[in-house]
């Protein structure tokens, strides 16, 4: 009898501590642990895609430069011995001739020219702000992912200990000839069960830490885990407020603008270059018996072509740009549209949980234990509650997980919190 009521009574304080909240919501923390505030830090500092939008706003400040700049002028010269044959003279000299070019722009072209760099820079700009909220968007669904991926471990781990309880529990009881073998049989099928659940947590969190990692460039511990908790809902979604202000703000948009504002520009730079440069160009010529200084300029005449095919071609752009600024919008539209309601959705979801169905399943769960050990419910009345008690909590924790990653996408698609 004492053997029998200690196993009891180590199976009732292992099911006292599965059904603590803090059991699956507080999880243990090594020393190599990162919050997100932490873990987007360090992606906004080494992901890839961010030294390449960095790239792209350095080129566009290299040809905002390029654009400002005033053409170069050219010299020539040439030099020789010469003399007078007919009639001979005599003279001998070293005959030279030196000539000065300077281009000069017409001012509308140079304009133009510069406009169109000035909204590349802009629009520039506006990537880099467009990747940094897909990095810190991408940084928020790893991240919830692994922490579901942390408290799935944990569940599966504190539910393999249950059954492990329950399995020494039935053994001491068929010890004394209160249970069958075949009780002992069933608990030790539910602890490989247990086992290979462990197993899969585990494994899934390997994958989505790595994937965690790749995000932040490698930047992480070689062990690491990370500190947190899901997001809620602090307001409910306004979708049409909500898509008014990303078509204001978002800098997807905002950088399609700069670039059909950068096509416009384009296509007036090709207008006015139909007016030709105009080239200055000053002479000195020092031959035998001859000395001249000279000045004069040189017009290109545009009679036979007129760059028609480079303005239809930034026409082309122009219109192309105008269509994809239109397109990204649509897509924008309805992706505020699909994550509210995805929003909305995982909330429903968690009011369930919250209001009933995780109580219902504890106090499932406790009833079972207690006419179990009164021998008014069998071993696989007590695993069912246990199995829908810890489903019951893993479907919880997924509803968060889901709520957390609609309400970063959503902010991707609004284009900032």
């Amino acid at each position: 009898m004492t053997r029998q009521l200690m196993a009891w009574l180590g199976f009732l304080v292992s099911g006292a501590q599965l059904l603590s909240p803090s059991s699956y919501a507080v999880a243990s923390e090594p020393n190599d642990a990162y919050t997100l505030n932490t873990v987007i830090e360090l992606a906004l500092e080494r992901n890839p895609t961010m030294a390449g939008a960095q790239g792209v706003v350095q080129q566009s400040r290299g040809q905002q430069v390029a654009a400002g700049a005033y053409l170069n002028p050219s010299i020539s010269g040439s030099t020789g011995r010469g003399s007078i044959r007919d009639p001979s003279t005599g003279v001998k000299i070293t005959e030279r001739t030196v000539t000065v070019e300077q281009p000069l722009e017409w001012q509308g072209k140079r304009r133009a020219r510069q406009q169109a760099a000035d909204a590349g820079a802009a629009g520039a700009g506006a990537a880099m702000d467009e990747t940094r909220l897909n990095v810190v968007a991408e940084v928020k669904v790893a991240f919830y992912h692994l922490l579901f991926a942390q408290r799935d471990v944990e569940l599966t781990s504190q539910n393999l200990t249950m059954v492990e309880e329950v399995l020494r529990t039935v053994k001491a009881r068929v010890a004394v000839g209160d249970a069958t073998l075949f009780e002992t049989m069933k608990a030790s099928v539910e602890v490989q069960k247990a086992t290979k659940e462990v197993a899969r947590a585990q494994n899934a969190l390997v994958v989505v830490r790595a994937k965690l990692d790749m995000v932040t460039g490698s930047a992480l511990a070689k062990q690491y885990s990370i500190q947190g908790d899901f997001e809620s809902l602090r307001q409910e979604p306004d979708r049409a407020a909500l898509t008014a202000r990303a078509i204001e703000q978002h800098p997807t948009l905002r950088r399609l603008a700069k670039l059909v504002e950068q096509a416009e520009f384009s296509t007036v730079l090709e207008r006015e270059s139909r007016i030709p440069n105009v080239t200055v160009h000053g002479n000195y010529h020092r031959e035998a018996g001859d000395e001249a200084i000279t000045a004069g300029l040189s017009v290109p005449i545009p009679l036979w072509y007129q760059r028609q095919g480079e303005i239809e071609s930034a026409l082309g752009t122009k219109y192309r740009a105008e269509a994809e600024r239109l397109r990204a919008q649509n897509e924008l539209i309805q992706a505020i549209t699909q994550h509210v309601q995805d929003v909305r959705t995982a909330n429903e979801q968690l009011q369930v949980f919250e209001t009933g169905l995780l109580k219902q399943a504890e106090q499932t769960l406790r009833v079972a234990r207690i006419s179990f050990q009164q021998g008014a419910a069998s071993l696989l009345d007590l695993l069912d509650s246990q199995r829908v008690y810890r489903q019951t909590l893993i479907e919880y924790v997924q509803a968060r997980t889901d709520l957390s990653i609609a309400l970063a996408r959503l902010e991707r698609a609004v284009g900032g919190i």
